[in-house]
């Protein structure tokens, strides 16, 4: 199938009872819900053909209705976000879905173009992104999700543990080009992604709290590419006020390249 044949619909997984962060899609970072800045980086995104919020709750769908997005009711219990995707996709007659988590805000929407055209022109029927990590401490949070791949980009595994384990290191410094963060997002085939949403819940994907275990212990393969543009993650209610001061650093950056770019072309 050709890369012109093949639509993207992005959905964004929102519940509004985390466990950690009850209505963490709505907490404001500097005047926007959270799930809007993440709406709006995915809706710039060149290689998107559409964008869509799953919900549990209604006050966010309003929210998501007030600021002009598209949100999709989807009641019920879901074991993850990805299994919350397959009961959209089950709705819609669409070629590939990409999940991308409603606390995980792109600073550039080429972050979901990278992910997105590799994988039209792989072949492959799951893809998710990495990228180097350059700071010990995120090696060593399991709220940092690292990943290791083979030789061909293919993932070997996903943990919350420092991965791989340097072992003459006593130090447990991060190694650049070594260590990679896992980014919290996934491209599927229709096809794979309603597969995966049938197995089990497997022991690995139990252990770790990760769904993406769950393809590669039912051996799915996942294609891992780089990307080097940044994210901005939301975990816990302590992160809000950094992640809101970080945006804000961003988006004055951003305004003065676009004003300099303006005024070189005036």
């Amino acid at each position: 199938m050709s890369k012109v044949s093949r639509s993207v619909t992005v959905v964004i997984p929102a519940r509004y009872g985390s466990s950690r962060f009850p209505g963490k899609p709505l907490v404001e970072l500097n005047g926007k819900p959270m799930i809007q800045h993440v709406y709006e980086q995915a809706v710039a995104c060149r290689s998107v053909s559409e964008v869509l919020v799953a919900t549990d709750d209604e006050r966010i769908k309003r929210a998501v209705d007030r600021f002009g997005g598209r949100a999709v009711l989807v009641t019920g219990e879901y074991r993850t976000g990805t299994d919350r995707v397959a009961a959209v996709a089950r709705m819609f007659n669409r070629n590939c879905f990409l999940d991308l988590q409603g606390d995980e805000i792109p600073l550039n929407p080429e972050l979901l173009t990278d992910l997105i055209e590799p994988f039209l022109e792989s072949g492959a029927n799951m893809g998710t992104l990495k990228r180097v990590m350059d700071s010990t401490e995120d090696l060593l949070n399991p709220a940092v999700v690292k990943v290791v791949t083979d030789a061909k980009g293919d993932a070997l595994y996903f943990s919350r543990d420092p991965i791989p384990f340097v072992r003459d290191d006593p130090g447990r410094q991060v190694v650049g080009g070594l260590h990679y963060i896992h980014l919290g997002l996934y491209i599927y085939t229709k096809e794979t992604l309603l597969r995966l949403a049938a197995l089990p819940t497997s022991r690995l994907e139990d252990a770790e709290k990760l769904e993406q275990l769950r393809a590669l212990d039912h051996g799915i393969r996942i294609r891992v590419w780089e990307t080097k543009h940044a994210s901005l993650r939301v975990d816990r209610p302590e992160d809000v006020p950094e992640v809101a001061e970080r945006l804000r650093d961003f988006e004055a950056v951003k305004r003065e390249l676009q004003n300099s770019s303006m005024f070189l072309k005036s």
